[in-house]
């Protein structure tokens, strides 16, 4: 448990505090900086070969809550959030994802913007084009405070 601490807190420092929540993340630039982690790397958005819709509500789950990709795919998550509050969709392992949820709710205000995450306004979509690079079981989950431990995650099982 220790072990996952440290290198959660190493993760959230080594992360740019560019942006805070809000419509600003998804207005990012072309060029997005090549994030590698154990789940994949950031996509090339003209090499994408296929589109995945999510959505995301105030129920607190995404639609579909398990997708079933091959590795190496590249694939572009476009993410509605259909409901009247702010969500997000982060990739990652299910342990980082947890410690990850837990330090937003100790820090709700935590400025954090990466390749694997966008931050969706109430109406608004957002994007993440990403690169499976392994296979395995990898996660993604809102991390706006108490909206993971409510049940707001999805499976990605990758081939």
């Amino acid at each position: 448990m220790t072990r996952i601490c440290i290198a959660m807190m190493l993760f959230v420092l080594a992360m740019p505090l560019a942006h805070a929540h809000g419509d600003e993340h998804d207005k990012r630039a072309a060029a997005q900086p090549m994030v590698e982690t154990e789940f994949g790397r950031t996509g090339d958005p003209g090499k994408a070969s296929r589109t995945i819709r999510i959505d995301m509500s105030d129920a607190m789950r995404f639609t579909p809550g398990e997708l079933t990709l091959e590795r190496g795919e590249t694939v572009k998550f476009v993410v509605r959030n259909s409901g009247k509050t702010l969500h997000e969709m982060v990739l990652g392992t299910r342990q980082e994802l947890a410690a990850h949820a837990e330090l937003m709710r100790k820090f709700p205000g935590m400025e954090h913007d990466e390749p694997f995450m966008t931050h969706v306004a109430p109406g608004k979509t957002g994007e993440i084009v990403w690169h499976f690079t392994r296979s395995g079981e990898f996660y993604y989950g809102c991390l706006v405070p108490r909206h993971f431990e409510a049940g707001m995650v999805g499976k990605v099982t990758v081939k």
